[in-house]
């Protein structure tokens, strides 16, 4: 099993979300089950099919919830260097061929969110950043082609 990690934030959102699953949808979903199979033939029933497609999709979801929090492994924010980049960075760069500027956080898988700039460790992108220092200029070898950037900024 791969260790995983990520903040005390994202792993209580999916500590939460197991949660809902377990005790709302599960119980739903069984409800469900139960009214189609009161409703006769089984055979030739399709709500009975989709409430068990759905069960099944729903089981395999919480056994990979399960198995990403016992491997999850909290980050001790206080031990994170701003030397270089590094997983949990803010990392502000350069596009040296727009010459936008662009900031991230490096995350586990996840916790990745593109929409609050947060990207996972393990995209082209934050595979190319890290162990990068303010000032360093990088290119980069992403799905459409070679970026180039520049580190303007490294936090926490």
């Amino acid at each position: 099993m791969a260790i995983t990690y990520m903040t005390e934030e994202g792993l209580r959102k999916l500590k939460e979300e197991l949660v809902h699953m377990e005790s709302i949808q599960r119980p739903e979903i069984s409800r469900q089950i139960a009214e189609a199979r009161d409703k006769g033939d089984l055979s030739e029933n399709a709500e009975y099919d989709a409430a068990k497609e759905a069960q099944g999709m729903l089981e395999g979801k919480i056994a990979q919830l399960k198995s990403l929090i016992a491997t999850a492994r909290v980050i001790d924010e206080s031990a994170i260097s701003t030397d270089e980049i590094q997983i949990m960075n803010r990392v502000t760069i350069k596009n040296l061929k727009t010459k936008k500027d662009m900031t991230y956080m490096l995350v586990s898988e996840s916790e990745a969110d593109l929409k609050s700039g947060k990207i996972a460790v393990n995209t082209p992108i934050a595979q190319g950043l890290l162990g990068k220092k303010v000032g360093d200029k990088v290119d980069i070898q992403v799905p459409s082609g070679m970026l180039s950037f520049e580190v303007l900024d490294i936090s926490i």
